[in-house]
């Protein structure tokens, strides 16, 4: 049973019964009571589709991350999820993986469905050729699209952003201002926030008159066993390095693990910093320096951008959040 056949038998149309489920005034207290009782009578419960029908908005956004298993994705998707329900709003998650077929499956998926926004939590959803991001500039002129830490620049698109240059370039500062010349990076992915913390890192290495060197660079798998062997075969291959810079927490993880096997003192033979500030970085002895970049900030003021523009606020298109370092015990800053 459902609102095709209440709006058949009523003799309404279906926008009427919409209507009628939705309390709006502007309908007939004859009409009204003939709709309910023919709801009644066919034991017809409605669904957010019916409801929405009514009102011009399903109530409901749309969320997209790359894998819900991430610490930092499945943070963010609580924190905007929390958000909305305390604006009144149901989510559908999608996680797309990160091939840019699947996520133009589900984005699209996510239309299908009436969504009244699309989210796109994390960097992973801007590619790098311009092209491959026009499906998300298309849907832009339907309906609002939120980027989480990702920028992409058109009209109905607004991004939240960290501060990511600015907290690599200040926390590889502090290692090379306690002593660190030879500091090597590590990093998950070529995204927008891994680009961005990237230059931070090669920014304060060029202000401190210190050689950006491709050998001290590296792109790693997320995963601390990953981390671990690249860093043993780096200094098995003869690669001397007194402080390890990660973009992730469970890289930095993995620098401790290879410490630890080395019989490295940490922080004075090896400082470490991660990033993200997860539960990753307080599992390990000594606790990690991190940085916070403040995802929770960052949902909240995503959601908060959003329910502007539904209101026909004038807001930001892009908002940047400053980001903490955290100093535990893997540095001497």
């Amino acid at each position: 049973m459902n609102i095709y056949d209440v709006s058949e038998k009523a003799q309404v149309s279906i926008a009427t019964v919409s209507r009628v489920l939705n309390g709006n005034p502007n309908v007939s207290e004859k009409t009204r009571k003939r709709v309910l009782a023919v709801m009644d009578e066919l034991g017809y419960t409605p669904n957010v589709f019916a409801r929405g029908l009514g009102l011009g908005t399903m109530k409901t956004i749309g969320i997209m991350c790359a894998d819900s298993s991430d610490p930092y994705l499945a943070n963010a998707i609580y924190y905007l999820e929390r958000e909305l329900r305390n604006n009144g709003y149901d989510s559908i998650l999608c996680c797309t993986g990160n091939l840019l077929e699947t996520k133009k499956k589900y984005f699209d998926l996510l239309r299908s469905k009436r969504v009244d926004a699309i989210i796109l939590a994390g960097s992973q959803f801007i590619e790098a050729k311009a092209k491959d991001n026009s499906y998300i500039l298309d849907a832009a002129k339907e309906l609002p699209v939120m980027l989480v830490n990702g920028f992409l620049e058109g009209e109905n698109i607004y991004c939240t952003v960290c501060d990511d240059v600015t907290a690599t370039y200040q926390a590889a500062d502090l290692l090379i201002r306690s002593g660190k010349k030879d500091i090597l990076y590590l990093y998950n992915s070529p995204s927008f926030s891994g680009l961005n913390k990237l230059q931070g890192y090669k920014n304060a290495l060029r202000d401190n008159q210190l050689e950006i060197r491709d050998s001290y660079i590296h792109l790693c798998p997320k995963d601390l066993v990953s981390a671990k062997n690249l860093l043993i075969e780096l200094h098995e291959s003869g690669l001397h390095f007194d402080a390890v810079l990660t973009a992730a927490d469970e890289l930095a993880v993995g620098a401790v693990k290879y410490a630890h096997i080395k019989g490295l003192k940490i922080p004075d033979e090896l400082s470490i910093v991660g990033y993200n500030n997860s539960i990753y970085s307080l599992c390990t002895d000594p606790e990690i320096t991190t940085v916070d970049n403040k995802v929770e900030a960052l949902c909240t003021t995503t959601i908060n951008t959003l329910m502007g523009v539904f209101n026909g606020g004038n807001v930001p298109s892009k908002t940047t959040v400053a980001a903490d370092l955290i100093k535990r015990d893997t540095t001497n800053f």
